[in-house]
């Protein structure tokens, strides 16, 4: 047994606490795969700075450049950090000037730590400020100081340099995806009318605001012309799709908050008070809102996030005149834009009827599901508990699997508290271009809707994470497709939100008496086999050969997930129907072309 007394109680010291609980700071490390991976986080941390000093009207340009080894530096022309105290601001914990409400007002990071946790989890950092014609540099590695000097003369406009390489002894072999890192400067652009980023050349710059990112989006899908709205504290903006379900992008002082919260909620409130005040009627919050696509964004002095993951908005004394500014300007826009008001109205009328044509669907598929059974079919939940059983936890994942071999392994592997396995009995049916009632009659489809608790909206998910787990053979890979058509299809707001995974799962195992190896790849494979000597090679041939003792390793902490991401929703419709549509001479084409 393990020793417990006073020797065992360690004291660690900011930097040595950073660098060995990295996940507290910057989330999961990862590789670069995710787009919640460490490595943006950390380039998020320092252009958040920078976006403050905009915010706070000093300086409208921010430089990024990016290098193959992995350095990233960001230049601004804010107003620079006080040059006395630029060392502590970027090594000390628990120092900076977002404590002053005064100085910043509307900041996502209150805690004065996001630059101090890219100094220590970088290998390399170095920081320069320039301030009124002086300036200061530090220079650290893995958070301990190298280098400090000052200067009084600089021709340099005032800002704050800031350079940094992730550590690779904490990091490994990580790289950057592009689109990621674009994708998280577009949207400082969008909720920062007029600022221009300067990434490795190319310009990122908007002056509609979310006007611009609901256009990127949506695109010629719009019914009518976009609704924007913007005062000092709040921006919006809106239309309706033929699409089916809600798709919204809320923000809170720059930060995307993929799970709503309040904000988000009051907003689709104030859209529904709005229509039926123009309207003269009372139509039901979810004719009002199918098929809407909203951006939301609000600045908040002291924003309470639920959830280390800062994903969703729980303050709740902001409901009210957020309600109130929503009503007010959807009103205003709908006299103002009778064209769109005529459109809106149309498709409120034809929601309301697919309602009812679908709630009896619904009560049919209902009776139908508790004649077969009390529990759900084919579920194997699990006994994650937080008080209120509706409310979902952060860690809880669902995996949708196929076939019983598969299935038993995981369930003999899984994590009963936090992970439940639905398993599908056969292929699920194609749902591209059916009615939303048909998937309802599918009793396959409705108990998967069931155990995900979505039959009746996306309010009920159950879990934080859907996760596509299939064979790795082309009747997996149809699966997966065939899912993957039915949750962007009927439920797109879930994917947009960050709740659908694929899981990778191994092609080999390569083992000898002394070590064994698992391969996700032919190059991985091969070089497995380079270094193990005398090495058996085995092909997976789909998950029900994996035994229960292995998959604990593919589901565990070091569990493989991409995250199933779409570019823009108004690209949706195209790609289903180009893949999963009728069988195109086009496709034949693409198919045959792209044969590995």
């Amino acid at each position: 047994m393990a020793k417990y007394d006073e020797s065992t109680i360690k004291t660690l010291s900011s930097l040595e606490h950073i660098r060995l609980r990295s996940g507290m700071y910057v989330g999961r490390l990862g590789d670069g795969s995710n787009f919640e991976d460490g490595i943006y986080i950390l380039i998020k941390e320092i252009v958040d700075n920078a976006i403050d000093e905009y915010i706070m009207g000093h300086g409208r340009k921010i430089e990024i450049k990016r290098t193959d080894d992995g350095t990233v530096t960001i230049r601004d022309y804010g107003r620079g950090i006080p040059l006395g105290k630029l060392k502590d601001a970027v090594s000390r914990i628990n120092t900076g000037a977002k404590y002053n409400d005064d100085v910043f007002q509307f900041s996502v990071g209150l805690n004065g730590v996001g630059t101090k946790a890219v100094n220590a989890l970088s290998e390399h950092f170095h920081a320069v400020s320039f301030r009124d014609g002086a300036w200061a540099e530090t220079v650290f590695a893995q958070g301990v100081l190298k280098k400090e000097r000052k200067g009084k003369k600089t021709e340099h406009k005032n800002g704050t340099y800031i350079q940094f390489r992730p550590d690779r002894t904490l990091f490994g072999d990580y790289s950057f995806n592009e689109e990621f890192i674009l994708q998280r400067l577009w949207n400082y652009a969008y909720l920062n009318a007029g600022l221009t980023i300067i990434y490795n050349k190319e310009k990122i710059h908007s002056e509609g605001g979310l006007r611009d990112l609901l256009a990127h989006e949506v695109g010629d899908d719009s019914l009518y012309g976009i609704a924007h709205f913007r005062d000092e504290r709040l921006e919006f903006s809106l239309t309706h799709t033929r699409n089916y379900g809600e798709t919204y992008f809320s923000f809170v002082n720059g930060q995307y908050t993929s799970d709503g919260g309040t904000h988000q909620s009051a907003f689709r409130e104030g859209v529904l008070k709005g229509a039926n005040e123009f309207y003269k009627k009372s139509f039901s919050g979810e004719d009002v809102r199918e098929g809407i696509a909203g951006a939301i964004a609000i600045r908040l002095k002291d924003p309470q996030f639920e959830g280390q993951t800062k994903n969703k908005l729980g303050n709740s004394d902001i409901r009210g005149w957020i309600v109130n500014t929503v009503k007010g300007a959807v009103v205003d826009f709908l006299h103002r834009n009778k064209d769109a008001a005529k459109k809106l109205e149309a498709k409120i009328t034809q929601n309301e009827k697919l309602r009812k044509e679908l709630n009896a669907v619904r009560k049919e598929s209902r009776e139908a599901a508790k004649k077969i059974a009390l529990k759900i079919p084919k579920l194997k939940d699990c006994k994650y508990h937080l008080g209120d059983r509706d409310r979902r936890a952060e860690e809880s994942t669902i995996f949708i699997t196929e076939g019983d071999s598969a299935t038993g392994s995981m369930v003999a592997a899984r994590n009963v508290y936090t992970q439940a396995i639905f398993s599908l009995r056969g292929k699920p049916q194609n749902v591209y271009a059916k009615k939303r009632s048909e998937i309802y009659r599918n009793e396959e489809l409705y108990n998967m809707m069931m155990a995900l608790g979505i039959e009746e909206d996306i309010t009920g998910l159950r879990y934080n994470r859907i996760v596509i787990t299939t064979d790795a053979d082309h009747d997996g890979f149809h699966i997966r497709n065939l899912l993957l058509t039915f949750f962007l299809q009927y439920f797109e707001e879930l994917v947009v939100a960050g709740h659908v995974y694929i899981l990778e799962t191994p092609l080999f195992r390569v083992r000898n008496k002394r070590e064994t190896r698992y391969c996700y790849s032919n190059a991985e494979r091969d070089e497995a086999l380079k270094e193990i000597r005398g090495g058996e090679v085995t092909r997976f041939k789909g998950l029900g050969e994996i035994s229960p003792n292995e998959f604990g390793q593919f589901i565990g902490e070091d569990m493989r997930i991409v995250p199933v991401n779409v570019k823009t929703i108004k690209g949706i419709q195209e790609t289903l129907g180009f893949y999963m549509g009728k069988n195109t001479p086009e496709r034949r084409s693409f198919i045959m072309e792209n044969l590995i």
